[in-house]
């Protein structure tokens, strides 16, 4: 046993030894500067970085940050196609009450492995992909900070997925069941070595997301234009500030809980055994990280939303001070909530009152960014593109997650709707409701830039459309589920009248499913609209939203260089094409 590790040793150091000359061969690192490297205004990777190599050795070695955000936008829709069939697996095993096609262990497996993908390999990363891409354009900078570290932060994210996906990936071992909270004693006592394997893949995606946040935040606060002082700092720039801030805190925080619960499952140590910190310690440092991560993946989409609705209102947004403001708020108050999840554990009842207190205080900045966004659009000139529609679908549905999570701050009524179906209906409600709708609303305004072309309107609506009915459908069902009594995270519900009659409990679970259906055929459609469009779409212009008619004050720097791009590939030999708007549709047509 010990000769073969230490063969595998030797092998695995002679192959790092020739990956390393390899590289060393193939690309001269020292050209991956910001300067050299970067993305000074009127360049293109494409284009204006001569010195890249091509193929896949550009994408491997790139610093540039613009490519970086499109890996990033790859990985994360790749893990998002991952996590949403993991949930279509579910809904369809939950079409009966005895379960329909697969055993509870399994469930149990896909239901935990579904919240981690979503929330750490999908969540974070397609964020990063829009403010590794358009935050430095937004502010002026050549490139990030730090490029070579950002590109170690994405490279991180790869085998932290296949770490977290290992107890499926290798036959044997076993995937981890533990949902994605790892609640101890469970997560202690599991045997499976794929907890293991998504406890350390957990780590790594920490690690990444803390890197990304020092970059972030030396960037904003150093490569800043000098026409950008904090005044003209636009809002999405502000609560990607606001989001890296809160991940400085949180995340170290949860590597070093789960770097304790390893070490209680390999080697004996009782940090969560009940005669030491027991398992409430557990709930308090993974509630600590777990409700301020709610609001790192909620506050770039609010930012988004606030700077693309505007365009299509024909105004700048209302109170954007106040909306600073808020953000800079509920980055605030996120650390101040964590125990609202507790409130069954028996902790103080004073305890609680304060949580309690804070849990409702949080709802006001959160109530100010929406009537923010609703007095934008009062009496605006609205224009219903695509991502218009998706921003007024994340307003909407960001109002009923919003509202459910009150409920929830509130003592009494969470005594009573703990760990029902209702806590999943909010939590869905704010993730895909609204963080999903200011990521699509993000993909399509954005998209003329990063491909140079124009998707299908026609597509691109129904997929809003799809996904609105299906949401609604989906989490409202389980709203009312949670209302009936139905616990969540069971494989199974055949209780009889046990908690509600069972006809009523087989509907809207029925219903539930039904509607992830929906989500999953706009989800195809959108794969087929982002893919075709991306090969065979109309080319754009300068000014593919019409904003310098519509709206000549909130046309974006990020489209000042989207210009300067165009008009360097024109001198390089290409041929320039009238703006395209919104579905291919000439700069000068309605596309209200």
């Amino acid at each position: 046993m010990a000769e073969g590790q230490l063969a595998l040793t030797v092998l695995m150091g002679v192959f790092l030894v020739a990956v390393a000359a390899l590289l060393a061969r193939v690309e001269n690192w020292r050209s991956y500067t910001p300067l050299a490297g970067g993305s000074a205004l009127g360049e293109e990777s494409a284009h204006g970085h001569s010195e890249k190599p091509g193929g896949i050795i550009r994408w491997l070695t790139t610093v540039d940050h613009k490519d970086i955000g499109m890996l990033y936008g790859a990985y994360g829709l790749l893990a998002f196609a991952v996590g949403g069939i993991m949930a279509v697996l579910i809904r369809l095993q939950l079409l009966v009450p005895t379960g329909a096609i697969i055993d509870n262990n399994f469930y149990n497996a896909i239901l935990t492995s579904h919240g981690i993908t979503m929330l750490f390999l999908f969540g974070t990363p397609i964020l990063a992909a829009f403010s590794n891409y358009f935050i430095p354009l937004l502010i002026g900078a050549d490139d990030m900070a730090f490029p070579r570290i950002n590109a170690i932060a994405f490279w991180l994210l790869p085998p932290g997925a296949l770490l977290v996906w290992g107890g499926f990936l290798i036959p044997g071992i076993g995937a981890a069941q533990t949902s994605w909270t790892m609640y101890t004693p469970l997560s202690v006592e599991q045997t499976q070595a794929g907890a293991d394997l998504m406890m350390l893949g957990l780590h790594l995606t920490g690690v990444s997301a803390t890197m990304g946040a020092i970059n972030f935040v030396a960037t904003i606060f150093t490569e800043r234009d000098d026409e950008v002082n904090w005044a003209r700092l636009d809002i999405f720039s502000w609560t990607i500030l606001t989001q890296s801030g809160i991940i400085l805190f949180a995340f170290p925080l949860l590597g070093s809980a789960l770097i304790m619960l390893l070490l209680d499952r390999n080697f004996g140590t009782t940090f969560f055994a009940l005669e030491a910190g027991g398992t409430i310690l557990w709930q308090h440092l993974f509630w600590f990280f777990g409700h301020p991560e709610v609001y790192i993946l909620v506050l770039p989409p609010m930012g988004l939303v606030s700077y693309i609705l505007p365009k299509f209102c024909g105004r700048k947004l209302f109170g954007f001070k106040f909306v600073v403001y808020s953000t800079l708020a509920i980055g605030v108050l996120s650390f101040g909530v964590w125990a609202h999840h507790m409130f069954t554990t028996g902790i103080d009842p004073r305890l609680r009152a304060s949580f309690m207190a804070v849990s409702l205080a949080i709802a006001v900045p959160s109530a100010v960014k929406t009537f923010n966004w609703i007095t934008t659009m009062w009496n605006g000139k609205l224009r219903l593109t695509t991502p218009m529609l998706f921003c007024i679908g994340f307003v909407a549905n960001f109002i009923i997650g919003g509202v459910t999570g009150v409920f929830l701050a509130s003592i009494p009524v969470d005594m009573i709707l703990h760990d029902t179906y209702y806590v999943v209906g909010h939590f869905h409600y704010v993730i895909m409701g609204a963080i999903a709708f200011g990521v699509y609303a993000g993909v399509y305004y954005w998209f003329p830039i990063y491909t140079g072309r124009m998707y299908q309107r026609t597509l691109a609506k129904w997929h809003f459309w799809l996904t609105m009915i299906g949401t609604n459908l989906t989490f409202f069902a389980m709203l009312v589920l949670g209302y009936l009594g139905m616990p969540r995270r069971y494989a199974t519900y055949d209780f009889g009248a046990a908690i509600s009659p069972l006809t009523q409990i087989v509907n809207f679970h029925q219903m539930a499913t039904v509607g992830a259906l929906i989500l999953l055929v706009g989800q195809m459609i959108f794969v087929w609209n982002i893919v075709t469009s991306w090969l065979e779409g109309r080319q754009v212009g300068a000014d593919p939203w019409n904003l310098k008619e519509e709206a000549p004050e909130l046309y974006g720097r990020e489209f000042v260089w989207h210009k300067d791009r165009i008009e360097t590939a024109i001198a390089d030999g290409g041929e320039e094409e009238k703006a395209m708007t919104d579905g291919g549709q000439p700069a000068d047509a309605d596309d209200a």
